[in-house]
C-alpha cells in the first residue's frame, strides 16, 4: 500500500492555513442571521452618491458598527458579535467595494469609505454609535472619529499611519496585483514543488492572497495605488488629537503586518487613549483571538459608557 502523502495541490497548501480555515467556517457560520441590505442616497462620493450598504446585526443595545479589515468582510466579527451580542446591538458592515455592498467604478481612498459609513450611520439612524474597527477598517474607523461624533473607539492593530517601509516590506507581492493568468499558472506549477522546498505554509498564504485578491478587485486596486511612499496622502497621524472619543487601541505582540509602533502612535496621538498589548497574537485578531480581546473590549465598554452616563 502506498504511504505517499496527498500531492500538494491548491486545496492541500491551505489546509495548512489556519487563517483560511478559520475565515471560511465563520462565513459558513454566520449564513444563519439574516443578511441586510439599504441603498445609501445623496453621498458625498464622486461616482457613487447612491449605493448599496450590506450588514448583518445581533443582540440589542446600544450599538456598536465594527469594520473589517483589508480583503475581509463583516463575517471576521462573529466571534466578537456573538461575545457582546448579550448587551449591545453588533452591527457588521461590509464597507463599500468589499463583500456584498456595492463595488462601484471609482478612485477608492479612505475619504469615500468614510462617507460610506457616515451615510450608513445617518440610514440606520445610529446617532453616535462606537465603531470598532480592525487593520483597514481601524483606519476608516479613526478617520471618521476625526470628522463625526462618537460614543466610544476601538481600534484593533489599526492602518493608517505613514510608513514608508510599507512599500519595501510588500514589494515582493506586486505581481499577486496582476491581472495575468500567467500568475496563477506559476503558483499552480510551483504548488506539486513546495514539499521538496519546505515553502508548504509561504505558498499557502500566496495562494490565499491571490484568490482574496481576485475575488475583490477593489483591495486590488487600492493595494496598486498605495505601493509607492509619495501615495500616503491620507493617513491619519496628524489628525489624531481631533479625537474625542474615548478609545481602546488593541496591539498584536506578533503582528506581522501592523508594526508596535503604529498601535503606539495611535495611543500617544488620541487624548486619553488606553493601549493593550494582545500576548502571543497575529494580526487576525477578529478571526483568531476573539476570547483574547472581549474582556479588554467589554471593561472599556463598561468604563467609557458608563462615564457618559454619569454613573
Amino acid at each position: 500500500m502506498s504511504t505517499d502523502p496527498k500531492p500538494m495541490t491548491r486545496q492541500t497548501l491551505l489546509e495548512r492555513l489556519p487563517l483560511a480555515q478559520r475565515l471560511a467556517e465563520l462565513q459558513a457560520r454566520v449564513q444563519g442571521i439574516p443578511l441586510h441590505r439599504v441603498e445609501l442616497k445623496g453621498l458625498s462620493i464622486a461616482g457613487a452618491e447612491s449605493c448599496w450598504a450590506a450588514y448583518r446585526e445581533w443582540g440589542k443595545g446600544i450599538p456598536l458598527l465594527f469594520l473589517h479589515g483589508f480583503m475581509a468582510t463583516h463575517a471576521n466579527w462573529w466571534p466578537l458579535m456573538q461575545g457582546l451580542g448579550d448587551e449591545y446591538r453588533c452591527i457588521a458592515l461590509d464597507l463599500l467595494g468589499f463583500g456584498q455592498s456595492g463595488q462601484p467604478a471609482l478612485h477608492y481612498d479612505i475619504a469615500a469609505e468614510v462617507e460610506f459609513v457616515r451615510g450608513f450611520v445617518q440610514r440606520l439612524g445610529l446617532a453616535a454609535p462606537v465603531l470598532v474597527g480592525h487593520s483597514f477598517g481601524g483606519w476608516v474607523a479613526a478617520a471618521y472619529a476625526v470628522r463625526y461624533p462618537l460614543r466610544g473607539l476601538v481600534l484593533l492593530a489599526p492602518a493608517g499611519i505613514r510608513d514608508d517601509s510599507f512599500v519595501r516590506r510588500y514589494n515582493h507581492l506586486r505581481p499577486l496585483l496582476w491581472e495575468s493568468a500567467w500568475v496563477d499558472w506559476l503558483l499552480r506549477a510551483i504548488a506539486p514543488l513546495a514539499r521538496w522546498w519546505h515553502w508548504e505554509d509561504k505558498l499557502a498564504q500566496l495562494l490565499w492572497l491571490r484568490g482574496s485578491l481576485r475575488q475583490q478587485p477593489v483591495a486590488r486596486q487600492f493595494l496598486r495605488q498605495r505601493l509607492r511612499p509619495q501615495a500616503a496622502v491620507d493617513t491619519v497621524e496628524r489628525y489624531l488629537n481631533y479625537i474625542q472619543a474615548p478609545t481602546l487601541v488593541i496591539a498584536a505582540e506578533q503582528d506581522d503586518t501592523i508594526p508596535l509602533w503604529h498601535c503606539q502612535t495611535y495611543a500617544e496621538g488620541i487624548p486619553g487613549a488606553q493601549l493593550k498589548i494582545l500576548a502571543g497574537a497575529g494580526h487576525a485578531i477578529p478571526a483568531l483571538h476573539g476570547e483574547q480581546v472581549l474582556p479588554l473590549i467589554r471593561e472599556f465598554l463598561d468604563t467609557a459608557l458608563s462615564a457618559q452616563c454619569g454613573l
